[in-house]
């Protein structure tokens, strides 16, 4: 599985990369949404397809400097954590229905939250890739002088599948879980809890507040954390999954930014058609189930990236066109 680095082998990729997000968060910080507001469906729409566009001009640029075999990798890990996100859509719903969080205040929590996230992912993409490099059982074997086998298996990488296959088959049977959790008790919620004290009370999209005299943090804070933590969560399934697909960091990481970025707007027309995904959550569990079954066997047959990618899309384009079709019923 070892490939070269599409980061050593075509270094403007990645300057190109680094340019598109700094201006682009730029922008959505200091310009388009330097006053917190609503977000409209017509403003979530014009934001999805801005960052879907970008997504798919970066990956025309892979194709063009280094090859299909790069392009096909980064599809497939964008659309595996685009598809893998919407379930942690889905739970930051409720915690922003839990704490009574003001529609004008999600974007901020957002924003802040996924700027953790690319420090998160970046730490642990490479140094999963490292510890996978370090892993393989015939170089394991080498060290203490044991003639390798034919198929070179990778521990991590087989932990990770069999890992998988369970996620997938607990998110199929899941359900609603998570509707009764209490996110006053969570660790990102504790956290804040223990190194500042908390107001009850939100000021506007403000982070930190002054009650007779002392500085406390606002609930907002709290809620910044919760989101965090979640997403760190989450990333155990996602993480593992792509490296299912490429072992480059670097194609990992940029296709891995370029659909956490776009989450903030699928965040909002998810908030106002939840009803129509119902059947989301099966397709979310057949893939991971794919995923981890494909990094089980990769030893013994390799799975190209064009046909998970087939797949990928064509599981999530049944689910949610069952969705449509046989949708939930509209809680009153």
């Amino acid at each position: 599985m070892n490939q070269h680095s599409i980061f050593t082998e075509h270094p403007f990729i990645i300057g190109t990369f680094a340019v598109v997000i700094l201006v682009m968060l730029l922008l959505d910080l200091g310009i388009f949404n330097k006053k917190s507001h609503v977000i409209s469906n017509k403003e979530a729409i014009t934001w999805s397809v801005i960052w879907i566009s970008l997504s798919m001009l970066f990956s025309g640029l892979v194709y063009y400097l280094a090859g299909p075999t790069k392009f096909f990798e980064f599809q497939s890990a964008y659309w595996i954590e685009k598809a893998l996100s919407v379930d942690n859509l889905f739970v930051f719903i409720l915690v922003f229905k839990f704490f009574d969080v003001a529609n004008q205040n999600k974007h901020k929590v957002l924003f802040w939250g996924i700027i953790g996230a690319l420090f998160l992912r970046a730490i642990f993409i490479f140094s999963g890739a490292f510890l996978i490099e370090l892993t393989y059982l015939n170089k394991l074997l080498s060290l203490v002088g044991i003639q390798g086998f034919i198929y070179d298996v990778n521990i991590i990488m087989t932990a990770f599948g069999l890992f998988l296959v369970y996620a997938g088959i607990k998110s199929w049977s899941a359900g609603g879980d998570d509707d009764d959790e209490d996110y006053n008790d969570t660790r990102g919620a504790k956290l804040i809890r223990r190194f500042f004290n908390v107001s009850d009370k939100y000021v506007g999209d403000k982070f930190f507040t002054i009650e007779n005299g002392k500085k406390m943090a606002t609930p907002l804070l709290v809620v910044v954390a919760v989101i965090e933590f979640t997403d760190l969560l989450f990333a155990v399934d996602s993480i593992p999954a792509i490296f299912a697909i490429s072992n480059d960091p670097f194609i990992l990481y940029t296709s891995n930014i370029f659909a956490i970025l776009g989450l903030r707007a699928l965040f909002f027309l998810l908030d106002n058609f939840i009803h129509l995904f119902g059947k989301l959550q099966y397709g979310l569990a057949l893939i991971l189930s794919f995923i981890g079954i494909k990094m089980v066997i990769s030893p013994f047959y390799h799975i190209d990236s064009v046909y998970s990618l087939i797949v990928i899309g064509s599981v999530l384009s049944i689910s949610v066109l069952a969705s449509i079709m046989f949708p939930e019923p509209i809680e009153a």
